[in-house]
């Protein structure tokens, strides 16, 4: 069996465009990987451009190895989030490929199940004013779905430091999805890397008596003693700490995990070359007593994937899941994902993925030009912004 075409494609939505791949064979069985690349979509279309000809094409989709392999070393230059992007977009397609070859789905082909559903967390719920009475009453919708945890970033557009009534006002709104939810709910506290060391220290402090289940990339990912420095000035509050999203590469993982300055990794599958790769990340951090929660702001397809990793990965703890708070096409672009039903997803069902992709629904809501920018105020209501610098080029 071998590759024998690729077809991207991009859906548009109020604040990201969704990349599909469709990768056919010629015996007939196709596949399909999706990553939303954030304001650069472009550069991972460009990237596949150069890419599927030279590696792709006549490649057989069972050896995932050597296909990850070649594209990360043969073009010399360093991989990042564009070329762990396209690379993902091509390997998480061959394992559904190789899914539907076997009739099997993708985890019994990654070794197997070790639970019987998915911890699900909601994102993307708090699309409001940014006031205690607002974020109370978002918590409670989402506890109505059935969801037994939430991440929320309070934070608006806070850089590095942040004015004292700024920072009363976030913690505030903290407070208010704690008094909405109860105390048996997860809350799960996103910083987007937005702080120095001091600042995230003193504002986890300040949220430590409304019990968040982990503080989120508290500093910028690049320095990872910073990153240790906030964790052993917040060990004694025994508040994890979650990074990861902002990682592209095995060897960028080295330094966290030999620092022990995070207690959760959250790899995104779909930055990260894909499955398999997440799947070796995922055994290393076990030696360290890591636990995995895989980044997943995509569409079905990437939630499809994420849901597989999450099903044969024994340190897994919770998934991540924008699509219940979003538009309804987007998961009418692939059905077969199963729902969150009192806060857990089931385990996918194959073969492959599990998913087919609706090429008409993709076609009937083209992508659109925008600019998503989390240090920008009111970002957090992911309204679309018409990037006026892209539409005049």
């Amino acid at each position: 069996m071998k590759i024998s075409k690729v077809t991207p494609m991009v859906m548009g939505t109020a604040w990201r465009n969704l990349t599909f791949v469709k990768v056919e064979t010629d015996e007939g069985l196709s596949g399909v990987g999706e990553v939303r690349s954030v304001n650069r979509t472009d550069a991972v279309l460009g990237y596949l451009e150069q890419a599927v000809p030279r590696y792709v094409l006549g490649s057989d989709p069972f050896e995932v190895e050597r296909l990850v392999q070649r594209m990360l070393i043969e073009d010399y230059m360093r991989g990042s989030d564009v070329v762990s992007s396209g690379i993902a977009l091509i390997e998480i397609a061959c394992w559904d490929i190789m899914g539907k070859a076997l009739a099997q789905p993708v985890y019994r082909l990654l070794g197997g199940a070790v639970r019987d559903k998915i911890k699900a967390y909601a994102n993307g719920w708090y699309k409001v004013e940014r006031t205690p009475e607002e974020f109370h009453a978002a918590a409670l919708r989402v506890v109505g779905r059935g969801y037994q945890a939430m991440k929320v970033d309070p934070f608006g557009a806070g850089y590095y430091e942040m004015e004292k009534a700024e920072k009363r006002r976030a913690i505030s709104l903290i407070e208010a999805i704690r008094d909405a939810v109860g105390s048996d709910v997860d809350i799960l506290v996103e910083m987007h890397g937005r702080f120095n060391p001091v600042t995230a220290i003193e504002i986890t402090r300040d949220l430590a008596p409304f019990k968040p289940d982990w503080i989120e990339e508290p500093v910028p990912p690049e320095n990872m003693k910073a990153l240790k420095k906030v964790a052993d000035a917040i060990a004694p509050l025994g508040i994890p700490i979650a990074t990861g999203e902002r990682l592209h590469t095995l060897p960028e993982y080295r330094e966290l995990l030999e620092l022990q300055a995070a207690d959760i990794l959250q790899v995104d599958i779909t930055h990260f070359c894909g499955l398999l790769n997440a799947k070796k990340l995922a055994a290393w951090a076990d030696a360290y007593y890591v636990l995995m929660a895989p980044h997943n702001v995509g569409g079905p397809v990437s939630t499809a994937a994420a849901l597989h990793l999450a099903a044969c990965t024994p340190n897994f703890k919770i998934q991540e899941h924008f699509n219940d708070f979003q538009e309804a096409y987007v998961k009418e672009a692939a059905p077969g994902v199963p729902e969150v039903i009192d806060g857990y997803f089931d385990l996918p069902n194959g073969p492959g993925l599990g998913v087919n992709l609706d090429e008409d629904v993709i076609q009937a809501n083209p992508r659109r030009s925008f600019h998503f920018n989390l240090f920008e105020d009111d970002w957090h209501k992911r309204q679309e912004v018409n990037d006026t610098r892209a539409s005049n080029h």
